[in-house]
């Protein structure tokens, strides 16, 4: 398991958030990943993305009141 804080990315983590999903992590490891949420917009756009790619989202939670935390299991 791995983490990654793209907190400071602010609404423009989703390219680093594949590329290190898909660099970072081995086939049936899990990722989490922290983001910030603002309007929530990034938190379908980020599972849709998951989705697209082939991996599986575990959960989706938030972590506090501007923070975000999604579990990825990488599939291929």
């Amino acid at each position: 398991m791995v983490r990654y804080d793209l907190r400071h990315l602010h609404d423009n983590f989703y390219d680093r958030m594949m590329d290190l999903l898909e660099t970072g992590t081995k086939v049936d490891e899990v990722a989490i990943f922290l983001f910030e949420i603002g309007d929530f917009t990034p938190i379908q756009k980020s599972a849709d993305l998951i989705k697209e790619a082939g991996h599986e989202l575990l959960n989706s939670l938030k972590f506090n009141e501007v923070d975000w935390t999604i579990v990825v299991r990488r599939k291929k």
